[in-house]
């Protein structure tokens, strides 16, 4: 069974927690896309785990987790937490992680890149809101054809492979030193650091797409992590304030390296309310004055898992998720943080927009988003503790009566609702997935 997981809205919208409770009857976690970028949160008994490159499966022993084939790889970061991890306990092994050979290399220079062009365009206020951790960049390069992919590591003997670094370097000197003024690297330091890369990484790279057409053939159940969200896809989201990948479902079984299998799931994972990662448009925060964000963000803790910035906030956008439901087609639904609305007297709800006056009701990406103004229902709230509801039958009637809103509003049915951070917080309303 092949299950992709994926976002609703703008990221963060608590994949990894659900991806946590369906790894624990998975064989295989795989990330399709994206780099270190993501921060994907999992709480267990041994405590909070910020997660960048590794899937969110990596804490499940008997689970085989895999960074697939359209993903960018920063392997100094990979090292650094793989480290972090078993410094905690978690063993991590071949065994346990594959790396696909198809996967590009996030090379040193992307990095420094990102973070030199982010600060150019912040003197100009034209900033995208970058992670600075050369995303953009390491794909740019890769349709360029001008970086690595983790199984050169393996040939760097190879004439072919040197004479490539030769170029990419010649190529990345000039862009670096003739725009940015910085300090050219010298071939001897580029083959050392991707001879160390190798010496760490040779025995976790693999044919990615061939295990997994394996695991497939022999009816392995096989979840695929998705980051970020359909708002930062590259080509559906809201351009330029995206990822510089496919956030998709589509995608998933292309990125991670078995472009041929079908998904039998999507699991689409909405917040109960409106975060935004990143710069642009983004109408929820204007739905509500300053002080009821601040208090909002407080209570989610809503500040970026991989950059620790304040994250932006608002009501739940029924707009801007119908949307984003199509573009993923899920036919599962996760509801996350219902419990951060508790205390609430009313919560309020984004049921449609205005543009010049007149109704909109649905998203255009293309569209003036910052144009685009808030039309706000309010719902009754519920001024109690939620967190060790295990039945629906348990909730307060006006946290039903707000997923149900929800789910009209979304024509859509709400099967998983988290009731607070903890593994076992949560339960289930209808048909749920057994993998």
């Amino acid at each position: 069974m092949l299950t992709a997981v994926t976002g609703i809205n703008w990221g963060d919208e608590g994949k990894g927690r659900v991806i946590d409770l369906l790894a624990e009857n998975a064989d295989i976690v795989a990330r399709y896309q994206g780099g270190n970028n993501a921060g994907h949160t999992v709480v267990t008994r041994q405590g909070k785990f910020v997660l960048n490159l590794l899937p969110s499966g990596i804490l499940h022993p008997n689970v085989v987790c895999v960074l697939g084939t359209g993903m960018v790889i920063d392997l100094d970061h990979l090292a650094n937490e793989i480290a972090s991890i078993e410094e905690r306990g978690i063993a991590i092994s071949p065994e346990h992680l594959k790396l696909s050979n198809k996967a590009t290399i996030s090379m040193p220079w992307h990095r420094v890149q990102d973070g030199l062009e982010e600060d150019r365009l912040a003197k100009k206020g034209t900033a995208f809101g970058s992670t600075r951790r050369g995303i953009a960049y390491a794909y740019s390069d890769k349709y360029r054809k001008k970086t690595l992919r983790l199984g050169d590591l393996l040939h760097l003997d190879e004439e072919r492979i040197q004479s490539r670094l030769h170029v990419i370097l010649e190529s990345k000197n000039m862009e670096l030193a003739g725009c940015y003024h910085q300090e050219p690297m010298s071939y001897d330091a580029l083959l050392h650091w991707c001879r160390t890369q190798a010496e760490k990484f040779a025995p976790y790279i693999c044919d990615v797409s061939a295990y997994l057409q394996q695991a497939s053939n022999a009816g392995k159940r096989i979840v695929l992590e998705a980051q970020l969200g359909a708002m930062r896809d590259i080509d559906y989201g809201i351009f330029p304030f995206t990822s510089s990948s496919n956030t998709l479902a589509a995608y998933a079984p292309l990125g991670a390296g078995i472009p041929n299998v079908k998904l039998d799931h999507v699991v689409g994972v909405l917040k109960a309310y409106s975060t935004c990662v990143g710069a642009g448009p983004f109408a929820a925060e204007k739905a509500m004055p300053e002080n009821w964000m601040q208090a909002l963000r407080k209570a989610g803790g809503e500040f970026g898992a991989a950059t620790g910035r304040p994250r932006r906030v608002g009501p739940f956008d029924c707009v801007a998720s119908r949307y984003g439901l199509a573009c993923q087609g899920a036919d599962k639904i996760a509801l996350t943080k219902l419990d951060v609305l508790s205390g609430m007297k009313e919560i309020p709800v984004i049921t449609g927009y205005t543009l010049n006056g007149a109704p909109v009701t649905a998203f255009d990406p293309t569209d003036d988003q910052d144009r685009m103004e808030p039309v706000v229902t309010m719902l009754p709230g519920w001024d109690c503790d939620i967190s060790r509801c295990n039945r629906y039958e348990d909730l307060p009637d006006a946290a039903k009566n707000y997923i149900e809103f929800l789910e009209k509003q979304l024509v859509h049915t709400i099967q998983f609702i988290s009731t607070g951070a903890a593994r076992e917080q949560y339960l289930l309303k209808g048909a749920w997935l057994t993998t």
